[in-house]
């Protein structure tokens, strides 16, 4: 019989209808009424929030993720305001967006909750990854989801890099034509490249279209669209949990229920609500108290026209990238010697410490690995010891490569994190004590690059 059950066809027999109960008030019988003719939005309900087992364990470290939905929801809101009335033409740009905060109603609230909204979204993304590194969330089975959080940092990224050219101030115009100019160093097709992005040879009108569209339509689709993969991996694979407790391996053999884990809502729909309202308090606080934020989150020189004629004394990234843009910075050819030096010893006690690969070819590697060490990095730190430049053609490429190398792969490592993590346990709780001096020095030195990234240049060797 056709249609009569919706595990073989997919579809609802009118005898599956549910009705509802007599003397329902208006709303039960409304969300029956909808049930019964869109079932798959209540299915998604229950598998993804009602009947979805999360550990019984969470703390505090695990209300980040929601936080980030929420600010991608407001950076999203705020965005189809602004495209109302933004310009997106060299000439009217940096106009449209003092229109917007001047003769727009509210419109300068709408400005101001997009631009701490991006360096919000940053902070509490820091955080969802590193309590993903502390508890070992990317290891397996969850390296399909680690990978898409990394994908999604990738494409936040890249949204803030365009969206920071749009308003089409001092700073926003000279940022956007360093890092462009960044990809010229990429060989053979850098310079085809760099142009390709701009639109031009310069940073200008087409640039700004171009940015424009992607901030706007393409990258936010991507990003949706990585979101959401992030999550449904998530929810096959289940959560993980300070202890590390695999939450769907003890289930209840009647009911199929984890027996770790309770409904993820009530229980902890509810804590996330209290967590938004506090990050709500202080968001908000700081758009209405501190919207630049001491020229962190908006810089004062972002608040003059681009000029093409006059170069910034200081060129400095959003507080965000700093970090990324010291590494970039530090690789100077003086410098080169010692980042070869300790990428062999890397790679060293990486194959050393590796067990998953074969023992053939892990000795193979680690032979090959010390040959390259002995004839480039302990010749490189005597040279380099020695003050003597070394000239661009040893290694075949400029320090700018090698500096666009380190910035990108500073990233792009975190995606190899579970191949790289052969710990017997995965939460932090249970590794040494060493594991935790690591973590604080990583945090530390994050910091200090932070820092490093917006203070102007120092002098050669005074650092």
């Amino acid at each position: 019989q056709e249609g009569l059950t919706r595990t073989k066809t997919g579809r609802r027999d009118m005898a599956e209808f549910k009705e509802a109960p007599a003397g329902a008030s208006a709303g039960v019988k409304t969300l029956t009424w909808l049930e019964n003719r869109f079932p798959t939005a209540f299915d998604a309900y229950k598998v993804h929030m009602a009947e979805y087992y999360a550990p019984k364990n969470f703390n505090w470290w695990y209300i980040f993720g929601s936080l980030a939905l929420l600010v991608l929801v407001i950076q999203i809101v705020t965005g189809i305001f602004l495209v109302m009335h933004y310009k997106p033409d060299a000439n009217l740009a940096f106009a449209s967006v003092e229109y917007i905060m001047r003769d727009v109603p509210w419109g300068w609230l709408i400005r101001y909750m997009h631009s701490t909204g991006a360096s919000a979204f940053f902070i509490v993304v820091y955080l969802h990854m590193f309590r993903g590194l502390i508890y070992g969330s990317y290891r397996k089975p969850r390296e399909l989801v680690w990978i898409f959080g990394c994908a999604i940092f990738l494409c936040l990224m890249a949204e803030a890099f365009m969206g920071y050219l749009l308003p089409w101030g001092q700073m926003s115009y000279w940022g956007a034509q360093v890092i462009i100019n960044l990809f010229a160093a990429i060989p053979l097709v850098g310079e085809e490249l760099s142009t390709l992005i701009r639109g031009d040879f310069v940073v200008g009108d087409a640039t700004l279209n171009r940015f424009f569209s992607f901030h706007v339509i393409a990258v936010p689709l991507v990003l949706l669209g990585l979101v959401v993969a992030h999550l449904l991996a998530l929810h096959d694979v289940g959560s993980n949990n300070p202890d590390g407790v695999e939450i769907k391996k003890h289930k209840d053999p009647k009911t199929g229920i984890p027996l770790d884990g309770v409904p993820f809502h009530p229980y902890y729909t509810v804590h996330d609500i209290y967590a938004a309202c506090l990050f709500l308090m202080v968001f908000t606080s700081i758009i209405f108290f501190a919207p630049e934020f001491g020229g962190y989150f908006l810089e004062y020189n972002n608040f003059i026209p681009a000029d093409p004629l006059k170069t910034p004394p200081h060129i400095a990234p959003v507080w965000y990238f700093t970090p990324f843009y010291s590494m970039l910075r530090a690789t100077t050819s003086d410098f080169m010697p010692f980042l070869w030096a300790f990428l062999g010893l890397v790679g060293l006690v990486t194959v050393r410490r590796s067990t998953s690969l074969p023992s053939v070819v892990k000795v193979g590697f680690w032979g090959l690995m010390a040959v390259l060490f002995f004839l480039f990095d302990v010749h490189g730190v005597v040279l380099g010891w020695l003050h003597v430049k070394i000239p661009a053609v040893m290694h075949g490429l400029d320090a700018k490569f090698w500096g666009v190398v380190v910035m990108g792969g500073s990233v792009l490592i975190m995606a190899f994190l579970p191949w790289l993590d052969d710990s017997p346990v995965k939460s932090i709780r249970y590794r040494p004590d060493w594991h935790l001096y690591v973590y604080v020095v990583f945090v530390v030195f994050f910091l200090i690059l932070g820092y490093l990234g917006v203070q102007p240049p120092s002098a050669g060797g005074t650092i």
